[in-house]
């Protein structure tokens, strides 16, 4: 019987004790430590898991020999430092989104990994919920025929963030989303916004990505509005697709509508576009936790070898695109080009056992 992989997580604020909770469900895992600065934070993880040290000193994290693995739920500012350091003392390691703060930081984040052999992995959580892996198989199956545009919307009320802006809080949950259907980076990346709160902060941004075959992706983030919307628009040459992820069943339904011009005319007067109205209907989904099959695709790559499907690679193109955005808000907007080649993007997010 081989040994469980053991697991520390860093950060028991706001998403830590989720990650907490399901490190503590998996059974090949052994969550060991949880690592804090707030001894209030530790107390309360405690009383809910007495089995789990509580430490609030990040360095016996990166030299406690028996900890393979590390979990980084932090402000994005540590990202990369915490990373690095884990990675040099040989330690595999799953970051929440952003992955860090620049190109370069994940650049080097990724040079370490790769060249100790290790698993590093972003927490794009939303690849692995139910819902757009259902999406990807409609999009693969070409049932909604040839892509056109994506618009993605994911607004509220706070939580504003000091270090970073509502692009790099909230977008990178669309920009995976949108990646992982396009399979490519996009051309080039243009982006407006504003901070109406704190000066330099925008707490409202609209990205504009422009991918080949004149497909596009329009990401609209704020945490400046008085309602919850969590929606993605996905529009088809022959049907449109609306993921509405805040809806508590139909999270997906499918509109069979397009819009059709005609092959021939001659004149202005013989030229009208056909619009088609057909059914609506939303598919089944199984629900299940997303960050649980996360956290397991963590131990399970750690444990065979194999590349996640949010890697490393994946949270660089990410990265791309925000750094891309920060540059063009700088710029009144203007289009910055992005590099040609990205990651290696995998058309099945669950590849077949010996795969």
């Amino acid at each position: 019987m081989k040994n469980p992989i053991t697991v520390a997580v860093v950060g028991f604020g706001y998403w830590g004790p989720n990650l907490v909770r399901n490190f503590k469900s998996i059974q090949d895992c052994r969550l060991k430590l949880v690592c804090d600065l707030s001894e209030k934070r530790l107390k309360h993880l405690r009383s809910l898991y007495p089995d789990v040290t509580g430490e609030p000193d990040f360095a016996k994290v990166v030299e406690d020999p028996e900890i393979d693995a590390v979990v980084i739920a932090t402000s994005a500012r540590l990202h990369y430092s915490m990373a690095l350091q884990c990675l040099n003392a040989g330690k595999s390691v799953l970051i929440e989104k952003p992955m860090a703060t620049s190109v370069a930081e994940c650049e080097e984040l990724l040079s370490v990994a790769n060249a100790k052999g290790l698993t590093l992995m972003v927490g794009h959580t939303f690849l692995y919920s139910a819902a757009v892996r259902k999406i990807k198989e409609i999009i693969d199956n070409h049932d909604i025929g040839d892509l056109r545009y994506i618009a993605a919307r994911r607004l509220n009320l706070g939580l504003f963030q000091k270090d970073i802006n509502v692009a790099w809080d909230l977008a990178p949950h669309d920009l995976s989303i949108i990646l992982h259907i396009m399979q490519e980076l996009p051309q080039s990346v243009n982006c407006r916004g504003g901070a109406s709160i704190t000066t330099g902060i925008e707490d409202m941004t609209c990205m504009s990505l422009q991918f080949s075959k004149q497909r596009s992706a329009i990401v609209h983030s704020s945490w400046h509005d008085p309602r919850k919307v969590r929606e993605m628009t996905i529009v088809g040459s022959k049907r449109m697709i609306v993921y509405d992820d805040i809806a508590p069943m139909e999270k997906i339904k499918i509109y069979d509508v397009r819009v059709e011009r005609p092959p021939h005319y001659d004149t202005f007067a013989e030229f009208q576009y056909a619009y088609h109205y057909g059914d609506t209907y939303a598919p089944f989904i199984k629900h299940d936790e997303p960050l649980r099959t996360e956290c397991q695709h963590f131990i399970d790559c750690i444990a065979n070898g194999t590349t996640p499907i949010t890697s490393g690679a994946t949270g660089l193109d990410v990265v791309r695109i925000l750094e891309a955005s920060s540059q063009s808000l700088k710029n009144q907007g203007a289009p910055v080009s992005l590099p040609i080649a990205g990651a290696a993007y995998s058309r099945s997010p669950f590849p077949r056992k010996g795969a």
